[in-house]
């Protein structure tokens, strides 16, 4: 019997509906399915394919509750024997959605919130509807010794990695500390200005100063901000957790960086400093300090001043103000000087005694004689003692009318008690010239006169040096015989050739009275 057109129509649609219904999902697919049975812990599914399911229990969160009839998306995995059983898993169906529905809404960068649940090598797992590594270098801002800590920790990370490929994926809860921190400190800056008064706690202290926490960003408290008075270690002053008011001297926005300060929440003690401390004004203070060029002195707390090394003495020369005084010691000094902008007091000691030099043209007059020992010998002339602290010099040409010394110390040492002429008192420059030739009249004219040019005489060698040889003569006067005035066969060694003490037979080349030089020669006359 033959179907009419309208029937074969209808098979034809039916069949094309039937071969829809159990078409074969393809593997890694996701689709959706009905509980029909539950036995011997399997849940049996109908995926609308010619044969069903079967997924253990253990697969869903809550196994108890599953029931006949429950619909259920799984993902279709293969299809296994001869009668065609469907390999099923909800657990990676579950995977997969969560994946899919990560990468829709986050991506790297991303801040996601999540559960450590797990230690592993190297750091944790945390679940963030997925499963993502957690180095350990990356669980906290700072380093940590007890991980165990953080195991069931609840969170928010910031994504620094997706595998796509492995489906891996790396979080970091230290950026995300770090990016909330930085946001709390730009939003905390804002609301900063400068000379605003804060309140912090002592979170650290360092040789140059201390950081102050105040409640969301660290401020740098500068050890010269600390006390208008001297501070040798902040210590001296801060503890750790001191809750202290500090003051907005500084704010760098760009870098994130305030500068506090302490002393600046009471007046300045230089305001005043005029009043309190005019010049010339003899006050009292404590030595602080001590260096090379001067000692440093408090007069009150915040008010130092220098005692230079010249302010010692008037007459002594101080080579460091430890010969004076030593850190401690209350001494009474004079106002020099008062720099209220550059916050500096220039401070004396010497002047509260009187200066021996103002009344020294009633003590040395120019041309008296007088004695004195040595107290120091150099290059260019003797310095001899006249009272204390008072000294003269005898420069190297005032020793002698007729002899020259390369050094004073050729004639005297130090200790020696010598005799000498005043010769000029300048009490501006506080210098007093002594003379020691000037005891007695100048021989040379008269001396001078008994030579002759051409005079042949005998001589005593009293120096060699390398441009010739310095000969005494008879009468005291000294000559000098020019290499060149000496033998050629001599001439090239004149430390061998002749000796202090020996006797030469010279002549007398020529004589300059207004030099004072004698010239003379150990050549004989053609």
């Amino acid at each position: 019997m033959f179907k009419s057109q309208e029937e074969e129509k209808t098979s034809s649609l039916f069949a094309k509906l039937f071969e829809e219904s159990v078409k074969t999902p393809v593997e890694g697919e996701i689709v959706k399915g009905r509980v029909i049975a539950i036995r011997n812990k399997e849940a049996v599914i109908d995926i609308n394919y010619k044969s069903e399911g079967r997924l253990s229990l253990e697969e869903f969160p809550n196994p108890d509750a599953i029931k006949v009839g429950d619909e259920v998306e799984v993902m279709f995995e293969s299809v296994e024997g001869e009668d065609g059983t469907v390999v099923l898993s909800k657990r990676r169906a579950d995977y997969q959605k969560c994946w899919d529905g990560l990468l829709a809404s986050a991506s790297e960068g991303s801040v996601i919130e999540g559960r450590i649940f797990k230690k592993v090598r190297g750091g944790f797992m945390a679940d963030i509807g997925t499963e993502a590594f957690l180095p350990a270098s990356l669980v906290d801002v700072k380093p940590v010794k007890n991980l165990d800590q953080f195991l069931g920790h609840v969170s928010k990370f910031v994504i620094v990695k997706i595998n796509y490929k492995r489906r891996n994926i790396v979080v970091s809860r230290k950026d995300y500390l770090e990016r909330e921190r930085e946001e709390v400190k730009a939003k905390f800056l804002g609301t900063l200005e400068l000379n605003q008064v804060v309140k912090g706690r002592v979170k650290n202290i360092t040789d140059f100063g201390a950081f102050i926490d105040l409640g969301g960003i660290d401020g740098l408290l500068h050890i010269t901000d600390i006390s208008w008075g001297r501070v040798s270690h902040p210590s001296e002053i801060l503890n750790l957790g001191d809750e202290i008011q500090v003051v907005v001297i500084g704010i760098d926005r760009e870098n994130g960086k305030v500068s506090l300060g302490l002393k600046q929440i009471t007046a300045s003690p230089w305001e005043k400093v005029e009043e309190k401390f005019p010049i010339g004004s003899r006050v009292r203070g404590r030595v602080t300090n001590l260096l090379p060029y001067g000692a440093f002195v408090e007069l009150e707390k915040g008010i130092e001043g220098l005692i230079h090394v010249s302010e010692f003495s008037w007459t002594k020369r101080i080579n460091h103000p430890s010969e004076v005084v030593k850190v401690g010691d209350e001494v009474e000094v004079m106002v020099l000087n008062v720099d209220k902008t550059s916050r500096k007091l220039s401070l004396g000691l010497k002047q509260l005694d009187t200066n021996p030099w103002d009344s020294i043209a009633d003590r040395f007059k120019k041309g008296d004689l007088v004695e004195g020992k040595i107290r120091n010998i150099t290059d260019y002339g003797v310095f001899v003692e006249l009272e204390p602290g008072i000294d003269g010099l005898i420069h190297v040409s005032d020793l002698s009318w007729t002899k020259k010394y390369a050094s004073p110390a050729e004639m005297f040492k130090k200790g020696d008690v010598i005799k000498a002429k005043i010769l000029e008192v300048d009490r501006e420059n506080r210098k007093i010239a002594l003379g020691q030739k000037q005891l007695s009249n100048d021989p040379w004219p008269e001396l001078s006169r008994t030579l002759k040019t051409g005079t042949s005489l005998p001589g005593k060698v009293i120096k060699v040096v390398n441009f010739g040889v310095f000969v005494e003569l008879e009468n005291g006067l000294e000559g000098l015989v020019h290499v060149s005035e000496i033998p050629q066969n001599l001439a090239g060694k004149l430390e061998s050739a002749f000796k202090p003490g020996q006797t030469l037979q010279v002549s007398v080349l020529s004589i300059d009275d207004d030099a004072r030089r004698i010239a003379l020669s150990l050549k004989s006359k053609e």
